[in-house]
């Protein structure tokens, strides 16, 4: 019954948010009109699209492509791919070389938030426009922001956190906190969501830990060192993304922790579903990226035709959309992630996965 109405809530906020972007897709396409001028390579006009990283898996394999192939969908549109594998002035330098080689839109997924404000500034003051894409950046003419909801998902992520503790009796345990990047907006948003539901479920915070650039090393080495202090008293990690969990994972599993902790993570990466099949992850949460990239695509060559945007709320003055993310158990697989086409059964059920996939329903004998 659980899992029924789970697949239940997902499809009704799926349904909302597919009407919403329908909507606002087809207001942005109908309003494009002629191009304002044209590359000199004979295409309508160019955007840039640039991304923090590669260790996060969903950049390369969902985010670009998703969005290159809206872009194409729109017209004879140039995108400039740039990832910035974490180094906030190699971001600057890519930014500067877009704008140099005449983008007219830059859809900025930024490494620092902090740091970006610059990267605005220089674009601002070319005329530039600049979509916001993921992660806020901390100020700057921002003209648009495509994310998810963030405080929700620490909220998502802590609430079953504390939801599986209880099952299984371990609310007086201790429990270890791995945070995102600090130079990340979102990493903040998820950790406050989270702390709200933990500190009032009255959890014993053990060590907390901002996880610098995500790095799932830093990570695996930093939830080490907390297992040779606390050992058998960790009782759950809460991990803010896949990424740092399969960090957690690594150093769990070296160290032979027993009873096994709970553990979070975020992102549905492929890698992370196979966790929670095979018990190593308790949970991730989804986040549907296709909307995100595709409505970020319609937005920025709405912009390059100089055409005016609008959202559903605005956040310090820039037009904002929020999309919702929604937990994943391994009871909610199937309405979630393959329902939704982000992961097939071939994907997930590979040979090694395949008695998983069995006990957990997603294939049958």
């Amino acid at each position: 019954m659980a899992h029924r109405a789970s697949a239940r809530r997902f499809l009704r906020r799926a349904s909302a948010v597919g009407v919403a972007l329908a909507v606002i897709g087809a207001a942005l396409t109908a309003c494009t009109g002629a191009p304002a001028g044209s590359d000199g390579d004979g295409s309508a006009g160019t955007v840039a699209l640039l991304l923090p990283d590669a260790k996060t898996a969903r950049y390369e394999t969902f985010d670009r492509p998703f969005f290159e192939d809206r872009i194409a969908e729109l017209g004879d549109y140039r995108v400039l791919y740039t990832n910035a594998d974490q180094d906030a002035a190699k971001q600057q330098q890519q930014a500067e070389s877009a704008l140099a080689a005449g983008a007219g839109v830059l859809v900025l997924d930024p490494v620092d938030v902090g740091a970006a404000v610059t990267i605005v500034a220089a674009a601002n003051a070319q005329g530039v426009p600049v979509v916001s894409y993921d992660r806020l950046v901390a100020g700057g003419d921002i003209a648009y922001y495509v994310s998810f909801d963030n405080e929700k998902v620490g909220q998502l992520q802590a609430t079953a956190f504390v939801e599986a503790l209880t099952e299984r009796g371990d609310l007086s345990g201790g429990i270890l906190m791995v945070n995102g990047s600090p130079t990340d907006s979102n990493a903040t948003r998820f950790a406050e969501g989270a702390h709200s539901v933990i500190d009032a479920a009255g959890l014993r915070i053990l060590a907390e830990y901002a996880t610098p650039d995500w790095s799932p090393d830093k990570a695996q080495e930093w939830v080490t060192g907390q297992i040779s202090q606390y050992g058998s008293d960790i009782v759950g990690v809460y991990a803010a993304n896949d990424g740092t969990a399969s960090g957690a994972v690594s150093a769990l599993k070296a160290a032979n922790v027993s009873p096994w902790p709970v553990v979070t993570g975020q992102d549905a990466e492929l890698s992370a579903i196979q966790r929670i099949l095979t018990g190593d992850q308790y949970m991730t949460v989804y986040k549907a990226i296709k909307p995100q990239a595709e409505l970020a695509a319609e937005v920025a060559v709405a912009l390059l035709h100089g055409e005016e945007v609008t959202a559903p709320l605005e956040i310090d003055g820039t037009p904002t959309t929020l999309l919702d993310p929604v937990a994943v158990t391994i009871h909610d697989i199937l309405a979630t992630v393959v329902a939704d086409g982000f992961w097939t059964i071939e994907d997930i059920c590979t040979p090694a996965y395949r008695e998983a996939c069995v006990t957990a329903g997603l294939l049958t004998e």
